[in-house]
């Protein structure tokens, strides 16, 4: 559809002319906030980090389901976006609820069911994608003991974090409490690129202090530096459009840190603080058929 709509000559609004027309005063905070929304589409690249120790021979099989799923999605996404350009207008695109649905009316006549059907099938993959690997999140956390042991637990016959995962949907409903979708967006693309950020800066700053760390995945320290400062451009321009939501961000962001503190920086718990959490665990691991990792790895020891 995209190549016969372009082979027809219906690529008006690809024309530079027309391409670049403002409808409004360019802001570079706008700017900032549309590289913010636009990038949540292609931020399962991260998602494969979380799963290494689920993959076989992560080393070799991670860079390359990184080299190959980025450079296909962006080929994907930007032909999609190019096809949508060509048949309908910029106001059409800004006026429609569902870009894709119109797309679909506008060309496939009656066979236009097909793309609510395709958008929902995409949906609940990035869904499974996005269930399967973040509540790893969750589990990693707690078997390193800063978030409660629960967390880690594993189901005995299936090997799944089904406390994890009740966690994780537990925090998607209360996620959905708000009824805007791009406020939604830009909360958690937010905070996703500010732990980015830090992220990449940690490597560096782990690469001039440990230069002879054993690292089975090594890159040139040249792309972590183009991405800071392309993160810096894109948080700071966003604070300064959005400052209300981006602090909202921030504000669900700092709820942890009390965690932190009551579950790790506090040491010396009482005893019967330290009771209470493990006959929770206890009975909680005993009602989900659950078993935590550690004593799943001392049973295993043991036999």
């Amino acid at each position: 559809m995209k190549l016969n709509s372009i082979c027809r000559c219906e690529y008006y609004w690809l024309e530079p002319a027309n391409a670049f027309e403002p409808f409004q005063d360019y802001d570079v905070g706008l700017i900032a906030l549309a590289f913010l929304q636009g990038s949540f589409a292609y931020g399962g690249w991260n998602f494969l980090n979380y799963v290494t120790e689920e993959l076989v021979d992560p080393y070799v099989n991670l860079p390359r389901a990184i080299f190959i799923s980025i450079p296909l999605v962006t080929f994907v996404y930007v032909f999609a976006n190019i096809a949508y350009v060509t048949a309908m207008s910029p106001q059409e695109l800004l006026a429609s609820n569902a870009v894709a649905v119109t797309f679909g009316e506008k060309l496939l006549g009656v066979m236009a069911w097909i793309m609510p059907i395709s958008v929902a099938l995409s949906t609940f993959g990035g869904v499974n994608g996005s269930l399967f690997t973040s509540s790893r999140l969750f589990f990693a956390g707690a078997r390193e003991g800063h978030l409660p042991s629960l967390l880690a637990m594993i189901h005995v016959k299936r090997c799944t974090p089904i406390p994890a995962l009740l966690f994780t949907c537990l925090s998607t409903l209360l996620m959905l409490c708000t009824s805007d979708m791009y406020t939604l967006i830009n909360y958690v693309g937010f905070i996703n690129y500010l732990f980015y950020g830090v992220t990449v800066a940690g490597q560096i700053v782990l690469r001039i202090k440990q230069p002879n760390m054993h690292r089975p995945i090594k890159i040139s320290l040249i792309w972590p530096v183009i991405y800071l400062i392309f993160w810096a451009f894109l948080l700071i321009f966003s604070l300064y459009s959005e400052p209300i939501v981006c602090g909202i961000g921030l504000a669900i962001m700092l709820t942890g840190v009390p965690v932190y503190f009551l579950g790790v920086y506090w040491e010396n718990k009482p005893k019967c603080f330290d009771a209470f959490v493990g006959e929770f665990t206890s009975s909680s691991s005993s009602s989900s058929s659950g078993i935590s990792v550690a004593q799943h790895i001392r049973q295993k020891d043991v036999h």
